[in-house]
């Protein structure tokens, strides 16, 4: 045996990377039940990432069980979707006025969105601040 192929060998047993113990539907976020320790070829373990870092993130595909989860299937999670109902918040200084839209399209914590908000059927750009809660500002 050469030296290079006993160093892959012994690699690909000692990294015995986590895998995923059943299939993800495309759009589930992960947890930590999601993974088990697994071994699997030297090949898919490339681009691979741990599962800790996984945990909480989105998938964008369908993952199926037994593979190892590389940075191309998984994305921070959508915090509203669209056609769904959000509060609007706007703010300035010490004033907050609250009321509720619905989302014209998906949004992650920090992306800008258009919301139609239900009180004037007025569309308004915003920020999505976390679920289902969409900020935007007031004109001076």
């Amino acid at each position: 045996m050469s030296l290079l192929a006993l160093f892959t060998a012994l690699a690909a047993a000692a990294a015995q990377p986590p895998v995923l113990a059943h299939d993800i539907e495309r759009g589930a976020i992960l947890g930590a039940s999601d993974f088990v320790d697994g071994s699997t070829d030297a090949v898919a373990v490339t681009g691979g990432i741990e599962a800790t870092a996984a945990v909480g993130l989105e998938a964008v595909r369908r993952l199926s069980a037994g593979h190892v989860v590389h940075g191309g299937d998984v994305m921070a999670p959508r915090l509203v979707r669209r056609g769904e109902p959000v509060t609007v918040r706007a703010r300035t200084g010490a004033l907050t006025i609250t009321t509720t839209g619905r989302a014209l399209a998906d949004g992650r914590k920090g992306e800008n969105i258009r919301v139609v908000v239900a009180a004037t059927s007025r569309t308004v750009d915003g920020l999505v601040e976390g679920s289902g809660t969409v900020r935007v500002s007031i004109a001076d």
